[in-house]
């Protein structure tokens, strides 16, 4: 090859291999600067990251303290009934003293060795009561024999004192809660209440590393895959008692990675800031453990009540084992509806147990082959006394708001009886199944009892099988009260100068009313009776009488006195109001005759005795209050008329379900085409008032007679109503009366009637007679009777 073109063969090469080489540098080059981009943003989103990792951490961390180190649980407001002081000549029967033991909680025991347990052999029942902190001071727990006769408790002997006692007091009865929204229910353990056993049985099943890990266990996850490898399927988690506290208390229920690592720091934050005593109580005050209808039960203080019906502290190891079984599945493993898998899962606690050094074989042995000794179900989440609840909720509302009644724990004493609310129930319950079966499909009451001293309700149904969220009949239902208004009426005119003898017209007349309206009033009976006494015309509860009354002394004082009595309301003063148009419900009406009742004392109905906070000192008591409304004489006169309306009026059908010597006083009252049917009265120690009819306003075709006054009946002849003694004003004073011919008499003549006055407005004249003119026809002898 010539020379010169060896030469530019070579220029040429050289010329390309610089070119290559300016190539490669520039791709060195930008390689370099890519690479060292990469870094620096690696670096800055590890920086970042951490930067966000850290500002996340921090706020994890203040969810934690801000949440755990406040009030850990909304703890609902816990209502009881009251407190059944026990003493010998108490009237109740064995029957009826169980069944208050059973609503307490008490648990059927043939050793009775425990709180909370009791046994009854015939007439005679040996219990150990319940310690109780009530508002007055702490009640220790005795061990009883309590003996029972035909008429009551005859003697209580202390077993452990060795001597007969005169007086003690159950624990009272929970009838209800007040809960949050989310139906969450605990009771709270502090970390010495815990037995020791639980809390490692606990650890034993769920995290036997608790105390050695610290939130996070690499070694529990490990084993639990390999069990799960092993049994092709997950049987075992790995998730620490703190893991499980976070998720439950922190976190929700959704599997996801994003979940899990909140789980994972939370634990590990949890575990850096409080001890691990703290952690396991919490864990145990917290875990879910069963469903009690609406009401979720949350701890296992709770569910030893729930399933055991005894406290956490009295649980054999069989029953402690059920317990720590029920974490891994409440619902699955529900001992009520899956008794099997319940017995299955039991007893593998119980080999863990043994396996861990915790149980003896012998106990293994035994506590295998034991049944799960779950109670008779026992359920707050539909209290079954619905009605009731209802109006201490709605006297609590004076002074407290939801937060209060819902989160912080508080204990509501109550005025419920349940030996008079389950008499009221009965009653009604029997009544309506008495009439025909189109008809009490139909048909609904209400029922409203009270103490008449203290104004007390012991008692209200709001309807037939009434359940939460019914309608409360008892407070809800505005109905025409018919004449049950007469008493306000005839109060009214003795204010104006009437008096019992007081003759009054009883003629047919009509008057306009609304809107230019004639309103043209009947008797019952559809008869006119011409002038009558004004007693009679009460007891006998004559419309056409009373309607004219009513106009003559005018329906606006005749309200004003209905409101005197403590009904308020802004009924207009129509006519139609005389004879019962005026719509009230029926506690509305026992307030009205509970005035009436205590001599003209205005006390205003309530159903709460005191409230206490979490910690048993008494926030709030409800004292008596009493306010002087009417005039003692004239209710003095108003209720001899009322026991004369039930001696010989319209409600003397009383007789057949309460001795006639019992004086109770009363009034029926029936509304237009039978629609509804009333009936109020008292005794010495009992207010009721009654009312039947249909929601939808038809004719129940029931007079207050026939109806109401029959449900009065039976559920007063089941308990102490009293016998009716007023006490007597020393301005009243008691006369022979011709009222027909308003004289007053010397002797006991043909047709005398022996009546109360205010002293100076008997009769003026007078006129002798003597003891032979005297006939036993005379129609008040029930008054003659009475008080001679």
């Amino acid at each position: 090859m010539p020379a010169k073109r060896k030469n530019s063969v070579k220029k040429k090469s050289a010329s390309r291999k610089k070119a290559s080489s300016r190539k490669n540098s520039a791709k060195k080059s930008i390689s370099g600067y890519i690479g060292r981009f990469i870094k620096k943003i690696i670096l800055v989103s590890l920086v970042f990251g951490t930067l966000m990792l850290s500002v996340y951490t921090l706020y994890l961390n203040s969810v934690i303290k801000d949440k755990f180190e406040g009030r850990r649980w909304s703890i609902p407001a816990k209502v009881y009934a009251r407190a059944l002081e026990v003493y010998p000549g108490l009237k109740i029967t064995v029957r009826q003293f169980e069944k208050e033991l059973q609503l307490a909680g008490y648990r059927k025991d043939k050793q009775y060795s425990t709180e909370g347990s009791f046994s009854r052999n015939g007439q005679r029942i040996e219990l150990v009561t319940r310690q109780f902190d009530f508002p007055d001071g702490e009640e220790p727990s005795h061990k009883l024999r309590i003996q029972f006769n035909q008429t009551g408790i005859s003697s209580i002997y202390d077993r452990q004192k060795r001597k007969k006692i005169s007086l003690m007091r159950l624990d009272p009865a929970h009838i209800g809660s007040i809960h949050p929204k989310l139906h969450e229910d605990r009771l709270l353990l502090s970390q010495d209440d815990i037995p020791k056993k639980l809390k490692n049985t606990l650890m034993a099943v769920e995290d036997r590393n608790f105390y050695q890990h610290y939130g996070v266990d690499p070694k529990g996850i490990a084993r639990a895959m390999w069990t799960n490898i092993k049994a092709g399927s997950a049987v075992q988690g790995g998730s620490t008692l703190t893991q499980q506290l976070v998720k439950n208390y922190f976190l929700t229920r959704e599997r996801t990675l994003a979940r899990k690592l909140n789980e994972a720091i939370m634990s590990l934050l949890l575990e850096y800031h409080y001890s691990k005593d703290e952690i396991i109580t919490a864990y145990i005050n917290e875990v879910y453990l069963g469903q009690d209808g609406r009401r979720a039960v949350h701890g296992f203080a709770l569910a030893s009540e729930f399933y055991f019906k005894r406290p956490v502290s009295q649980l054999s190891q069989p029953q402690m084992a059920l317990l720590v079984g029920l974490v891994k599945g409440p619902s699955y493993y529900n001992p009520r509806n899956h008794k099997d898998r319940a017995l299955k899962r039991r007893n593998t606690v119980l080999k863990i147990m043994l396996e861990q050094g915790l149980l003896k074989q012998t106990h293994y042995q035994k506590g295998t082959k034991s049944s799960l000794g779950i109670s008779g179900r026992w359920s707050l989440s539909n209290s079954p006394f619905t009605a009731f609840l209802d109006s201490v909720k709605s006297q609590l509302k004076e002074n407290y708001d939801q937060d209060d009644l819902t989160d912080k724990g508080l204990r509501i004493f109550t005025t419920l009886n349940p030996q008079v609310q389950w008499a009221a129930e009965n009653a009604l319950s029997s009544q309506i199944k008495s009439v025909n079966k189109k008809l009490a499909k139909q048909l609904q009451g209400a029922v409203v009892v009270s103490h008449r001293d203290s104004a007390e309700i012991l008692a209200i149904v709001g309807g037939k099988n009434s359940q939460e969220g019914d309608f409360n009949r008892a407070i809800n239902a505005r109905r025409p009260i018919g004449s049950l208004i007469k008493p306000a009426i005839y109060l009214t005119a003795f204010e104006q100068g009437y008096t019992l003898s007081s003759l009054l017209n009883d003629t047919s007349f009509s008057a306009k009313s609304v809107k230019g309206k004639l309103w043209s009033p009947k008797n019952f009976d559809k008869k006119e009776h011409g002038l009558v006494p004004l007693h009679v015309a009460l007891a006998k509860s004559y419309n056409l009488s009373t309607a004219r009354l009513g106009m003559d002394i005018g329906v606006d004082k005749v309200l004003n006195t209905v409101r005197s009595l403590g009904v308020d309301t802004d009924a207009l003063p129509y006519p139609a109001v005389l004879l019962g148009s005026l719509t009230l419900s029926p506690i509305q009406v026992s307030q009205m005759y509970q005035t009436l009742a205590d001599q003209g004392f205005y006390s205003p109905l309530h159903t709460i005795l005191s409230v206490q906070d979490e910690n048993n000192e008494t926030m709030q008591q409800y004292p008596v209050r009493v306010q002087r409304r009417i005039d003692e004489s004239l209710v003095y006169l108003i209720n001899a008329n009322l026991q004369e309306a039930v001696s010989m009026g319209t409600g003397k059908g009383l007789s057949q379900y309460v001795p006639i010597h019992y004086n109770i006083a009363g009034k029926t009252g029936t509304t237009n085409e039978l629609r509804d049917s009333w009936f109020a009265g008292f005794g010495d120690n009992l207010i009721g008032v009654v009312w039947l009819g249909r929601d939808d306003n038809k004719p129940a075709g029931l007079t207050g007679s026939s109806g109401a006054l029959k449900v009065w009946g039976k559920m007063m002849k089941q308990l102490d109503v009293g016998i009716l003694e007023q006490n007597q004003p020393e301005n009243i004073k008691w006369f022979w009366i011709d009222s027909m011919n308003q004289l007053k008499l010397t002797g006991r003549c043909q047709y005398a009637e022996f009546l109360p006055f205010v002293q100076g407005t008997e009769p003026e004249s007078t006129q002798a007679c003597s003891d032979s003119q005297f006939s036993e026809k005379y129609k008040t002898k029930w008054l003659k009777r009475l008080f001679q």
